[in-house]
């Protein structure tokens, strides 16, 4: 019998040539509205949309593994997957280099004092001596997180000379960084950086983890970077510690509400960077992905495991 790779998205023919090679009972499926879907024979997932939850978790679902093509999984049932003893795997590394540059062009453009040249443009001023500007090397930086994105972060950076301060759930050493702690140790940590740089997942523990006490606890001119996940920042004690100069910038590119409303007052404070989500975003993003992908199909068909980014459902990351 036929087995269903349902897919929220195409891929070029080259990958679905891949899959038959590993194994020909499987086939794609793209699940774009019209699409009539077999769900007794879906197998395997690629993404997930939530009105497959009804046809794929339930008692008589042969559903088997979903690999998400994101790194986080916080927007999915993870509780349904665990108790149907499905397998979940992640998109995790795919977008490190992405969002690596995303960071460096931001603290570049800030120790250069480019985004104070950027306004000063803006009202047609000549003002040298109002533009800022640093020595990167000679910044503390932490970076909350440090899994592969954190990792290809504090690499690129030692290439720059600046040394790396990293935190993670238990404080274990991790290749790059000069020190790392626990995030027990966030706000005592956070209080000597310059520059905070969010890329945790988003679990229960992380949620509003930057409240109002921690942003009263950050340097006046330390900056904060949210590349991770928007519900971890409480957006609205963000907003007033800017508006209050207590801490000097911030940059978000995910946001608690996505799309970011029209008239949310973020869109006014003067210190703050806002990009639409985009530093993930990858070129040459299917051969990427289809690189986790393929290896996992491999794996799965011939031993019902998988060998990358497996997500322990128990933590949801």
């Amino acid at each position: 019998m036929t087995k269903i790779i349902l897919a929220t998205r195409t891929f070029r023919e080259e990958f679905y040539q891949q899959i038959n090679a590993i194994d020909p009972e499987y086939q794609v499926v793209v699940d774009d509205g019209q699409t009539t879907i077999p769900w007794s024979q879906v197998a395997v997932t690629v993404g997930w949309k939530t009105d497959w939850d009804a046809h794929l978790l339930t008692t008589d679902s042969n559903l088997k593994w979903v690999q998400a093509i994101s790194a986080g999984v916080d927007t999915l049932p993870l509780a349904a997957f665990a108790q149907h003893q499905i397998l979940v795997s992640n998109g995790s590394g795919i977008h490190a280099q992405s969002i690596t540059d995303h960071l460096l062009a931001l603290l570049f453009m800030e120790n250069r004092g480019i985004f104070k040249a950027i306004q000063l443009q803006q009202q047609q001023k000549w003002a040298p001596s109002a533009i800022p500007y640093a020595k990167l090397a000679d910044k503390r930086i932490l970076i909350v997180g440090t899994g592969q994105i954190g990792q290809q972060l504090a690499k690129s950076l030692a290439f720059f000379g600046v040394q790396s301060f990293g935190i993670n759930t238990s404080g274990h050493p991790v290749a790059g960084f000069t020190e790392t702690y626990a995030l027990n140790d966030l706000i005592p940590e956070a209080r000597k950086a310059d520059y905070i740089i969010n890329i945790l997942p988003l679990t229960e523990e992380t949620t509003h983890i930057y409240d109002q006490a921690f942003f009263d606890q950050l340097k006046t001119s330390a900056s904060f970077y949210n590349v991770g996940r928007g519900p971890s920042v409480d957006t609205k004690a963000l907003a007033n510690a800017l508006q209050a100069k207590q801490l000097a910038f911030a940059a978000l590119d995910v946001f608690e509400e996505e799309p970011l409303p029209s008239d949310d007052p973020l869109w006014s404070v003067e210190n703050l960077l806002i990009t639409p989500h985009i530093s993930g975003h990858t070129p040459h993003f299917q051969k990427a992905f289809m690189a986790i992908f393929l290896e996992n199909l491999d794996a799965f068909v011939k031993h019902d495991k998988l060998t990358k980014n497996e997500i322990d459902l128990s933590k949801g990351y």
